[in-house]
């Protein structure tokens, strides 16, 4: 999602809560800092449903609980409030102490790339996201290529890194029996041509 700093000033945890709470839209907050995050083009909403969809009802029945763009995420040892665009959670959920609508405990996280986050989500935020010790699996997908990274955790500071281009390959994931096709992800979207800054 495209993101704008509301401004500088720093933001208490409480505060940061209260204000998102009562917000009708939806903010990440980075360290004291609390952040806009507008509407995705799309694209970008195109592939994030396809994957939540067909993930969603693979794990039906399943010890899974999938999630999708606006469940809230608790980092603690970054202080990070964040949505993931998709989200697996494996057995029961568990929540930040004294919320019931903040999650601490994804297996899994995706994330679809825009020209704005592509840097912080590959750097920034996935150093944030391999703090949360039940975190197993990344996926970042690009809205304007048929491309995905993906990020598999086989250790304690090891991950292992594959990617994927073409409309034929199967992604499998690692930390949970899913399996889909480059083609099924990026279902009716459609490539412009877009510069991405680097």
């Amino acid at each position: 999602m495209i993101m704008q700093a509301e401004d500088k000033k720093v933001y208490t945890d409480e505060e940061y809560l209260e204000f998102e709470v009562n917000s009708e839209k939806r903010h990440e907050y980075i360290n004291g800092e609390i952040a806009l995050m507008t509407g995705g083009t799309p694209n970008h909403n195109k592939i994030a449903g396809n994957f939540y969809a067909a993930l969603n009802f693979a794990l039906k029945r399943q010890p899974y609980d999938v999630f999708f763009t606006d469940q809230r995420l608790w980092i603690p040892k970054k202080r990070i409030y964040t949505y993931p665009d998709v989200m697996v959670v494996q057995g029961e959920l568990q929540l930040q102490e004294g919320r019931r609508d903040t999650i601490t405990n994804p297996l899994m996280i995706a994330e679809v790339l825009s020209a704005s986050t592509r840097s912080y989500d590959k750097d920034a935020k996935f150093t944030a996201y391999r703090t949360i010790p039940s975190f197993q699996e990344y996926l970042l997908i690009d809205q304007y290529t048929m491309h995905i990274e993906q990020y598999f955790k086989t250790e304690q500071k090891r991950w292992i890194f594959s990617e994927y281009d073409d409309a034929n390959e199967i992604i499998s994931l690692n930390s949970l029996p899913f399996q889909i096709t480059l083609a099924d992800i990026y279902d009716r979207v459609e490539f412009e041509s877009v510069e991405v800054s680097t």
